[in-house]
């Protein structure tokens, strides 16, 4: 029997590999297109498991790609989920300061709002009361255009456009040897070869890996970092109506815990940022062999380490009490009680470290002749999903 052959392999199926899948079949109509995952279903690990937040690209480095690429991520998943019928609403987002080290973090946070094209507005004590009468802060910045959508639902549109324009998807099966042609390269996808002239790596938590599988050097290490939810009761799903986030500590990558209005109704706090022992286990305990090794022998984790030792502590400690998680969330809105934090879903988030302790900050996207790897795309990947596809459609087509 022949070997089946594709101009394009998508190695992984989650929203940055429909994108990609999506934006190649529109633009090349009737191309050989096969998406493969090994999981079960699209959308299995960090897309599905993200708090769904569009972002608007206030935090972001002026010219990066994050900032370029949320601006016009945010408009065009609009009006993506609005031709598709996906869920989408526009809450707007607090950065609540909570003392005065934070209100003046604020002023900074506002200018890099105007820096990149960002809607902000400076609310005082009163008026954000008046605006959010739960929420407790000395001042606040609001953006207005931050929504948040169904990202496991856009995932799925995109690939169902992707099968309608002819491509294959194929999951629960793991790409395990790839192999350089004179015409492209030769891939072992479970038990079946497949030749493709071009591959393109979209394998989140194991990018590092599959970027070594197709040739390339990832010169960074991804170290997971597990971001714990809770759920507020049914009772609390109108505590707030914006998204509310504290003022994040620009030396630090994660935004803090904050509450997030869902889609669906519900209200998540968190997340917290715990180093993982396995990339692809959800459970506070999990562990795998590989991974752990992976991580605990990379210098640039204990590099990480040893720059944050009061922030490790404190996130370690919010894991293990519930009660440390709770002071969190009360500093900006005291109304939520020990009870209210109902045990949710976790995610893990792939942080690419290189060696001497720096971490990635921007999209990282290397090629090496027929083969790119995405190796690092962390929050606001979702919402500047279709960009990026744009953006690596223009690299390889």
């Amino acid at each position: 029997m022949a070997t089946p052959t594709y101009d394009y392999l998508i190695i992984g199926a989650g929203i940055i590999g429909a994108a990609l899948a999506a934006e190649i079949s529109h633009r090349r109509p009737g191309t050989r297109l096969l998406v493969v995952d090994k999981e079960s279903r699209a959308a299995f690990h960090q897309t599905g498991r993200n708090s769904g937040v569009v972002h608007s690209g206030v935090y972001y480095t002026p010219g990066s790609l994050k900032a370029r690429f949320c601006r016009e991520g945010l408009v065009r998943l609009q009006a993506f989920s609005q031709t598709h019928g996906i869920g989408y609403d526009t809450r707007g987002k607090l950065l609540v300061a909570t003392n005065e080290q934070e209100v003046t973090r604020l002023d900074n946070l506002a200018q890099r709002a105007a820096d990149n094209g960002v809607a902000a507005h400076r609310l005082d004590r009163s008026a954000l009361q008046t605006c959010e009468p739960a929420v407790a802060g000395l001042a606040a910045l609001q953006i207005p255009e931050t929504a948040i959508i169904d990202y496991t639902g856009v995932t799925r549109a995109l690939l169902t456009e992707v099968e309608n324009a002819g491509g294959t998807l194929r999951f629960g099966q793991p790409v395990n040897h790839v192999a350089a042609t004179q015409a492209g390269y030769r891939i072992r996808i479970g038990g079946e070869h497949v030749e493709a002239g071009r591959i393109v790596a979209c394998a989140g938590l194991a990018s590092d890996r599959v970027a070594r599988l197709l040739g390339i050097d990832p010169e960074i290490r991804i170290i997971p970092f597990r971001g714990e939810y809770f759920v507020l009761p049914a009772a609390l799903n109108q505590v707030v109506h914006h998204l509310i986030y504290p003022v994040p500590d620009p030396t630090l990558p994660f935004l803090g815990v904050h509450l997030t209005p869902m889609i669906d109704g519900s209200i998540t706090v968190g997340p917290n940022a715990v180093l993982a022992l396995a990339r692809e286990k959800y459970q506070r305990f999990s562990f795998d062999t590989r991974d752990a090794a992976d991580a605990l022998t990379y210098p640039g984790l204990w590099k990480i380490l040893a720059r944050h030792p009061r922030a490790t502590w404190q996130e370690l400690k919010g894991s293990f009490s519930k009660q440390t998680y709770l002071q969190a969330v009360r500093k900006y809105c005291p109304r939520i009680t020990l009870a209210d934090l109902q045990t949710y879903r976790s995610a893990n988030r792939a942080q690419a470290v290189r060696a001497d302790g720096s971490l990635v900050d921007d999209f990282l996207i290397k090629t090496q002749g027929g083969a790119t790897a995405i190796l690092n795309a962390p929050s606001p990947a979702a919402t500047c999903s279709l960009p990026i596809a744009a953006h690596i459609a223009n690299l390889i087509l």
